[in-house]
């Protein structure tokens, strides 16, 4: 199933095919254990990859944030590769062999020397594209756990981005965006039928926060939330340890989670699929009319 229409926004309106020419999107959320080795990382991946297309595939996979290289080290140096590594290559030959998307969230160096957190969009017949750059940078110092500053090394992104895959207008964010609302009544005001949020929760603050912030965005928004999320416990072969809160969601415009994935114990990647329904959308808006409420 190929592209209808391909357009991304600023945030200040994107063209919409109309609800009757809108298919199920079969989507499949990947809950990652990355690690600080790239090539591991990449195998873990592809793993996942080859076990999903066996069983059937989907037309979008999303995989979470710090996909390609999560940092155990907090004195070693980010890795974050450029968009023309050769690893996006052979994921774009994988979306060619199996007419699928992939959404992949990690560090990314680009041609004007910064380092972004970014959201890169692979397909079967474009170059890999970023589409997204992480607005709200993770500058926190939670009780318990080591304190981390995203905005040392990382460019902060300007703009929320909407793009289109088979009619579906999808809003994008990354991790610590979920907590700024303004960004998602952005989306709101626009009509995206999915939300995205690739993540890698700290456990404190995924325990406290994650499903309650993911089934809000659903409700107010009235849209799919689709949120694959790094989970477990990261350990190199220096005894360099993080531990991620996990429970990867695909959440309903109700509210409802639909699906979820475990915590710790569990292979890396797990995978966690859903066929969207476009009807559902309708439904929820009819019932609570918010677009025709809204005072602000």
């Amino acid at each position: 199933m190929r592209n209808k229409a391909e357009k991304d926004s600023k945030g200040t309106g994107t063209d919409r095919l109309g609800d009757g020419l809108k298919l199920p999107l079969r989507v499949s959320l990947f809950q990652l254990t990355s690690v600080d080795d790239m090539a591991l990382n990449e195998e873990r991946i592809f793993f996942g990859l080859r076990k999903l297309a066996e069983r059937g595939g989907a037309r979008l996979v999303v995989l979470p944030e710090n996909s390609l290289f999560m940092r155990l080290d907090r004195n070693a140096k980010l890795q974050a590769p450029r968009l023309q590594d050769p690893v996006f290559l052979r994921l774009t030959e994988f979306c060619r062999i199996h007419a699928c998307d992939i959404l992949l969230t990690t560090a990314l160096l680009e041609e004007n020397g910064q380092t972004v957190n970014a959201t890169i969009r692979l397909r079967s017949d474009q170059s890999p594209e970023v589409v997204y750059r992480k607005i709200h940078l993770f500058d926190v110092n939670v009780l318990g756990v080591q304190q981390t500053r995203e905005s040392d090394e990382l460019t902060a992104g300007t703009e929320p981005k909407i793009i289109d895959i088979d009619g579906w207008k999808i809003g994008l964010s990354i991790c610590y965006d979920l907590r700024f609302s303004e960004l998602f009544l952005n989306y709101a005001k626009h009509q995206v039928d999915v939300l995205m949020v690739p993540s890698a929760f700290l456990v404190p603050t995924g325990r406290a926060h994650w499903e309650v912030l993911l089934r809000a965005r659903a409700i107010e928004s009235q849209a799919y939330v689709l949120a694959p999320a790094q989970g477990g416990s990261h350990q190199n072969s220096r005894g360099d340890l993080r531990k991620t809160w996990g429970h990867t969601m695909i959440v309903d415009p109700w509210g409802v989670v639909l699906s979820q994935a475990k915590n710790e114990g569990e292979e890396s990647p797990q995978i966690i699929e859903s066929s969207l329904d476009p009807s559902l959308i309708s439904s929820v808006r009819n019932q609570i009319p918010m677009k025709s409420h809204r005072r602000l």
